[in-house]
């Protein structure tokens, strides 16, 4: 019997290390949720102007995610468990500041999720211009099914399809860029900023776009526990995949602002636009079939990262014992997974850009939140285990932490209306919530 237990107990060890992700698929699954493409900074170019463009893309990961990937992987190497930051935020600051990191993240998720499903249909509504009202949502619904039914089967399944769909992505970008060194007459850099502009719309909605663009990074402790070897392999794919999210962004945009120069006319989209004068029609279709594949991408680590959260806070009693049930071949929270794909489709209705207003405050709260927690485990429990800590002693921690909190305040002062409207509201309605889920019994 004995013998017999101890080969069931090594087989569900193996089986459990066989559906873990290793480097390679981490490194994907990181950048596809942080990164995914050079899509969404046009704006800021028009914004900001070409030079100051330009340069945040080189100068915030200083300020904003190289100093939170440096906190994520001190406390990854510490506290390697499922639910990331909000274990974090609950083993530094309690219960209430735990359950609202947790809370706050996965609201966010809805909002991230349903905005990448509906920025899909958008970019096949290029392609097919019947695809309108019902149709639109029901492209929206079925393309979050897909991706649902892939984060059930697991992270080494997720980490493949992100291995593939940002290869898909990657390829025609660089053609583009490649293609366009023949074309290059410009000063990529001029104008710094646009003519008779308010500093404000310079310093501060540019700043903010860039922040968003950059967010996400301490995302993906959410999964330590479903990583192979997370004390090693967390701060390696931040390694990879920082300077490879600042050339995906800097070099594309340089290249087409050099080959171009028609900084003025960069809206929303217009990459797909730069390589069809840049290499053609064919061209400019690849990179908007790069575009649209961008977003199921974001969509698919978004359902991997986020759904841990309802888990983790299941597990400790918060929400319904139901959000903590695993697949029973897959190991998955399924349950969790399916709940939140259904408030994707309710959200689906809502435009692309109020939804990502909204999500910035969501998310920029839980970023503050995880380098709060680092300050605080620091100072409370100096005695605990870091494989990785931030180098620099007491000036390295507090760069890591003061620099996010005020790339923070930055970008919330320079929200939209809708954002200063409702982002406040939904922090606060976070607050309520935790009277309503108080702590019950955990399942473990």
């Amino acid at each position: 019997m004995l013998s017999q237990a101890s080969a069931n107990d090594t087989g569900q060890t193996v089986r459990k290390a066989a559906t873990k992700a290793g480097l390679l698929s981490f490194v994907f699954v990181m950048y596809s949720y942080t990164t995914a493409g050079p899509f969404g900074l046009e704006d800021m170019v028009t914004t900001s102007g070409p030079g100051a463009t330009l340069l945040y893309l080189l100068l915030i990961p200083f300020f904003w995610c190289i100093p939170i990937s440096l906190v994520a992987a001190e406390l990854t190497t510490a506290m390697p468990v499922e639910g990331g930051f909000y274990r974090w935020s609950r083993a530094a600051f309690g219960d209430f500041w735990g359950f609202l990191a947790g809370w706050w993240n996965w609201c966010a998720s809805f909002l991230l999720g349903a905005a990448s499903a509906v920025l899909f249909t958008d970019y096949v509504k290029y392609f097919f211009p019947q695809v309108t009202a019902w149709k639109h949502y029901l492209v929206t619904i079925a393309i979050i099914g897909v991706i649902a039914w892939i984060n059930v089967r697991g992270i080494k399944m997720v980490g493949r399809v992100a291995t593939v769909l940002e290869i898909a992505v990657l390829i025609p970008v660089a053609v583009m860029c490649l293609l366009s060194v023949r074309m290059w007459h410009q000063n990529p850099f001029s104008p710094w900023i646009p003519p008779r502009t308010g500093i404000f719309q310079v310093f501060g909605v540019g700043l903010a776009l860039g922040i968003w663009l950059y967010s996400g990074y301490e995302q993906l402790s959410t999964v330590a526990e479903e990583v192979e070897d997370p004390q090693r392999t967390y701060p390696k794919a931040l390694a990879w995949v920082i300077p490879l999210s600042i050339a995906t962004y800097f070099v594309p945009a340089a290249c087409a602002l050099a080959a171009l120069g028609n900084w003025q006319q960069w809206t929303t989209g217009f990459f797909p636009e730069a390589a069809r004068q840049i290499g053609g029609p064919s061209l400019g279709f690849a990179v908007n079939i790069a575009a649209a594949i961008t977003s199921i991408a974001l969509l698919n680590s978004t359902v991997l990262t986020t759904t841990r959260m309802p888990y983790a806070m299941a597990q400790d009693g918060y929400l319904s014992t139901l959000l903590s049930r695993r697949h029973a071949a897959y190991g998955t929270p399924a349950t969790a997974i399916i709940f939140s794909a259904v408030i994707y489709c309710a959200l689906a209705w809502v435009s692309f850009t109020q939804l990502i207003a909204v999500y910035a405050w969501l998310r920029i709260a839980t970023s503050i939140m995880t380098v709060l927690s680092a300050w605080q485990l620091r100072r409370t429990q100096p005695e605990m285990p870091r494989a990785f800590r931030i180098p620099g002693g007491g000036l390295g921690l507090a760069y890591a932490v003061v620099a996010p909190v005020v790339m923070s305040v930055v970008a919330l002062l320079a929200s939209d209306r809708f954002g200063l409207i409702w982002g406040p509201v939904v922090l606060v309605l976070g607050m309520g919530s935790y009277l309503v889920f108080r702590r019950r019994e955990p399942v473990s």
